[in-house]
């Protein structure tokens, strides 16, 4: 295989991963938008945005197709990986504390149990976990 059609595939696989990535990203924010409740919501802003940018950052190091570009492509998605999920917990139990939730929705509610015995405990002044 030549050398132009090497550039050529990786910068087709590029413009394909981009756009997928795109998709992703929109599909993520259209969901945040469209779904009734805070966890839906929640989930639609960190499942498919994580694996978007991933797709994205891929395409980037394919496009510019140079090693020193690398390690800062993984260090964003490994920031995007570590944030993503806990910045989603955080928003989630706040929810969940408020009740700004949709109990209809939740087919299995663990933490309910755990926030009963903890207010049973200590009174409903202690904040549950």
């Amino acid at each position: 295989m030549s050398a132009d059609a090497v550039d050529t595939a990786l910068t087709w696989t590029a413009a394909v991963l981009m756009v997928l990535g795109s998709a992703m990203s929109l599909a993520a924010a259209i969901g945040v938008l469209r779904f009734p409740d805070l966890i839906t919501r929640m989930h639609s802003a960190t499942k498919p945005q994580v694996f978007g940018s991933l797709l994205l950052l891929t395409a980037a190091g394919l496009q510019w197709r140079t090693w020193s570009l690398v390690p800062l492509l993984v260090v964003a998605w490994i920031f995007q990986l570590l944030t993503v999920p806990v910045s989603a917990h955080m928003v989630g139990r706040a929810g969940y504390r408020t009740k700004h939730y949709d109990r209809s929705r939740l087919s299995v509610d663990e933490l309910e149990e755990v926030v009963a015995r903890v207010e049973q405990e200590h009174g409903s002044e202690h904040d549950a976990p």
